[in-house]
Formats: C-alpha cells, sequence, structure tokens
C-alpha cells in the first residue's frame, strides 16, 4: 500500500464550575493564523476552541499527537475544562451576545460526496454549537499540490468518502448517540478537497473521548483505504445506504452490513 497520512483538526467546548462557557478570546490561534505547538497548532474556532495535529504515519504517532497536543490545549486554559461533546445548548440570549467573529459559521463550503456539489450553509440563528472531529487524509497521488477546485479532482474524492461512511460513519453510530449535531454539520458524505488528499467531516468530536477511540479512529481510516486501494467498494454493492443509515442513525442496519463486511469496531463495543 501506498503511504497514506492521517490527521485531525477536532473542535472541543469548553466549561468553567460546570457551566459551558464561550472559548472566544481564551487562547491565541485563529483560523487564519494557527498558534504552532508542539505536534500540532491549537485556536480559537468560533466559541470552541481547534485543534490540529502533525500528519501520522502510524498509529503511535497519531496517539501521541493527539493526546500531545490535548494535553498543552488543556494547559493553556487553566480553570477551564475541556469538553468533548458534540453539542452546546448555549441559548440564543448567550450566543447573541457574542462577538461577530465568534457567531460567524460555515467560513468554508463542504462537498457532500453523494451529490458531489457544495453543502448548504449552516444555519447560525440557532441556540446550540456543534464540535466536530474531523479526519484528514494525506493522499500519495496527489503530489500535496491537487487542483482543489477541479471537478474531476473532486468527484475523485467523493467516490473514496462515500466508502469512509461505512468504515468510520456506521461504526460512529454505536459510541456516538448525538443527533442534533447534524442539524448544522455531519451529514453523511460531508468532505473537503485538499490540496494533499482530503478532509472527512463526518464524524463529531466523540471519538476523542478515550485512547480505544482514539485508536479505532486511525485503525478503521486507514483500513478503509487500504480496502479501497484493492478496488473493494461497499458503495458499489449497497449503493447509498450507508447514507440514509448515517442521516436516520439506523443502527439495525448499520449492524447488519458492519457484521457482513467485517467492519473495525472500536474496543469494548459488541454488536
Amino acid at each position: 500500500m501506498s503511504k497514506i497520512l492521517i490527521g485531525a483538526d477536532p473542535e472541543i467546548f469548553v466549561s468553567r464550575d460546570g457551566k459551558l462557557v464561550s472559548a472566544h478570546g481564551l487562547i491565541k490561534g485563529s483560523k487564519h493564523d494557527p498558534l504552532k505547538v508542539n505536534r500540532g497548532a491549537v485556536q480559537v474556532d468560533g466559541m470552541a476552541l481547534e485543534f490540529n495535529i502533525d500528519a501520522a504515519d502510524s498509529e503511535q504517532a497519531w496517539m501521541d499527537n493527539i493526546n500531545g497536543v490535548m494535553e498543552i490545549l488543556a494547559s493553556m486554559v487553566p480553570g477551564y475544562k475541556l469538553e468533548c461533546i458534540p453539542v452546546a445548548d448555549f441559548g440564543f440570549e448567550y450566543i447573541r451576545s457574542q462577538p461577530e467573529e465568534a457567531k460567524e459559521l460555515g467560513c468554508d463550503p463542504d462537498y457532500d460526496a453523494y451529490t458531489v456539489d457544495v453543502n448548504p450553509r449552516p444555519n447560525g440563528e440557532l441556540p446550540f454549537r456543534s464540535a466536530a472531529g474531523h479526519i484528514h487524509f494525506g493522499l500519495p497521488e496527489t503530489g500535496n499540490d491537487a487542483p482543489v477546485n477541479d471537478a474531476d479532482y473532486i468527484a475523485w474524492l467523493a467516490a473514496k468518502v462515500r466508502e469512509l461512511d461505512f468504515y468510520l460513519g456506521l461504526p460512529s453510530l454505536f459510541y456516538d448517540g448525538d443527533t442534533k449535531r447534524r442539524e448544522l454539520y455531519g451529514k453523511a458524505g460531508a468532505f473537503r478537497p485538499k490540496k494533499y488528499g482530503m478532509e472527512y467531516r463526518t464524524l463529531s468530536n466523540q471519538w476523542l473521548k478515550d485512547d480505544n477511540l482514539k485508536r479505532w479512529a486511525y485503525k478503521a481510516s486507514m483500513n478503509a483505504m487500504e480496502r479501497i486501494e484493492r478496488g473493494i467498494s461497499l458503495f458499489d454493492k449497497y449503493g447509498d445506504e450507508a447514507q440514509r443509515i448515517i442521516n436516520t442513525s439506523d443502527k439495525a442496519s448499520a449492524s447488519r452490513i458492519i457484521k457482513e463486511e467485517g467492519l473495525l469496531l472500536p474496543a469494548g463495543i459488541v454488536l
């Protein structure tokens, strides 16, 4: 298998004295100018914190990068607790009291792998905010300089993302019971083209909850890419069934396909 690199840029809410609060202004670093730290970078993202990690070429590097940057981030906000939850219900009044840059959503468009078209901009006039656990794939075929606006490139990535919904999206239903986040982000097949590959945007930040889930995220990502490289297509077999299952949280159907295909589940989850 060609060398594939895996990265991530999860978002995390913060609480103080047991109450969720906006992370705006808590640390340095922004979308346009992240603050570099050892093994990655950190920034404020709206009302949450975000971090990214250096691309990993092994499970151990992935774990070291994720946990290392999370520890640094926690140390930067003394008195606050990092909350790995997919939705924060702040309420209309609290959100409206925030600066404009904290309220902004959907700065850059993402795509729907099933329509191969841009997803609608999320509605910022809702009383909650969501947090994702995006996984990035560095693909050797791109040469790190792919044309991110090219229709053929986007379609090529979309085919891979439809496969990722089976390997990552379906199993996520068994550790992440949230459905509210998908009112803003994270429907099946959500992705963003990158010059080095793609960003899979369907998962919430729930895989950050413990090391077993973090290890699963890496292993399942690599397993998916290995099977894709071997020419195995679950989309050819099941069509857009993964899209329906994820967007409706149909665990019974997800369980059936996971068992039939021997897909990886996080340690401790038994169907």
